[in-house]
Parts: structure tokens; C-alpha cells; sequence
């Protein structure tokens, strides 16, 4: 991630160990190349927060989170260190561990859940106060599963790859199926109240990338 996500480690040649796109994968294998492409580099992306994501949620009054995909867990400690009570999930128990690692390492307490975002749920009458989605290579229908897991008042967050991306943009999954159009984002915030859904540039190194933001808020009446 350039600004917290550099699509040429994963998609480009930028150096390092080359390996197979975990997200062109069937998705058994997700898991088992994740794990060796987050193996084979101390950061696969940046260690500090994607800039859009700070720039969204950086003054918000801390709640309850939670941070689905977690990956390195990156975003999931920039959380607990702003004084947010965080559950950080991914399917790659590796990403998982280096995100642990930090959090310990900075006195910050983060609850790592290792599971896959397509089926995982949280506990019975467990609410969040903010759920968030960043660069989540996964179909929409994942991302309106999560309404549900909002508290009133609480916030649905997504950023990602624009789907015009494939044609316009650089960088990102190759899979229209993983890309989302504000479109599609605003279907999947369904009843949710939308402050905001859009593509953004994002300057890189290789040009403008070309992603979406979703911020959808639940109703508190």
C-alpha cells in the first residue's frame, strides 16, 4: 500500500520473494499462501494505518471495534492505541502473530481471532461501535453481512479497489468479482444511513490508483 498499501509487493514486482496472488487463488488455498506470503516479508504492507482509514476514523471517540481481514494487523493496534476495544479477524494465523507481536510489544491489548471473514460471526449480542473493511479482497455479500453487527449509532467503514481500477487505475486484484463501484457498496449498506460512498484517487509510485470509500452509519432511533 502506497499510503499504507503498496499494491506493487502484491501485485507488481517491487522487490522480494514472488509468489503466487493469494487472491486469484481457489479459495482453499487462500489461507496456506497468505500465510507464506505474510512468512516471507517482515510487512507485506505498511505498518502504519492506511492514510484514508486516519483520515476517517483517526478522531472518532473510541467504542468497541472490529477489524475484518485483518491481515498484519496494522490497523487493528493503530485502533487499540487510540483507546478502542478491538477484535481483529483474519484467516492467516501468520498475519495474525506479527500483529500480535507489535501489540505486545507496544502494551496494547487486542483480542486475534483466527477465522475466515466469509463465515465468521461475532458472539451473540456482541455490537460494534465500528466495523471496519480495508482492502478486503472478498465479494460485497461479505460486506453486508456486517450490518448487522453494527450498535446504533455505530459505523460500517469500507476502503478499497475500485472496480474502474482493472481499466483505469493501477495496481489491486485482477478479479472484477474482489473490486467494488460505489454502486455496489451502497446496496450492500442497505438500511444503513450513508455519510459517504465514492471512488478517490490514491497517488503510488506507479500512478493513481483508483479506490472506494464506503462510511454507513446504523440508525440510532
Amino acid at each position: 500500500m502506497s499510503d499504507g498499501h503498496q499494491h506493487t509487493d502484491r501485485h507488481g514486482s517491487s522487490g522480494g520473494t514472488e509468489l503466487p496472488d493469494p487472491d486469484r487463488a481457489a479459495p482453499t488455498d487462500r489461507q496456506a499462501l497468505w500465510d507464506e506470503r505474510y512468512a516471507a516479508h517482515d510487512h507485506v504492507w505498511s505498518a502504519t494505518p492506511n492514510a484514508e482509514v486516519e483520515r476517517i476514523v483517526g478522531d472518532w471517540p473510541p467504542g468497541r471495534a472490529l477489524d475484518l481481514g485483518a491481515g498484519e494487523g496494522r490497523h487493528a493496534v493503530w485502533l487499540a492505541s487510540l483507546g478502542w476495544r478491538v477484535t481483529a479477524v483474519d484467516f492467516s494465523s501468520v498475519g495474525l502473530a506479527k500483529g500480535e507481536q507489535e501489540s505486545v510489544r507496544r502494551g496494547l491489548h487486542v483480542d486475534w481471532v483466527v477465522a475466515d471473514a466469509r463465515s465468521w460471526h461475532p458472539a451473540s449480542g456482541v455490537l460494534y461501535d465500528l466495523v471496519l473493511v480495508s482492502y478486503l479482497h472478498l465479494p460485497s455479500n461479505v460486506v453486508s453481512r456486517t450490518r448487522s453487527w453494527l450498535a446504533p449509532g455505530g459505523a460500517l467503514v469500507v476502503v478499497g479497489h475500485g472496480v474502474r481500477n482493472l481499466t483505469d487505475g493501477v495496481g489491486g486484484p485482477s478479479d472484477p468479482a474482489l473490486l467494488h463501484s460505489p454502486e455496489q457498496l451502497r446496496e450492500a449498506a442497505g438500511e444503513l444511513a450513508i455519510e459517504r460512498c465514492e471512488e478517490y484517487l490514491r497517488p503510488t509510485e506507479h500512478g493513481d490508483a483508483i479506490d472506494v470509500v464506503l462510511v454507513a452509519r446504523r440508525p440510532t432511533g
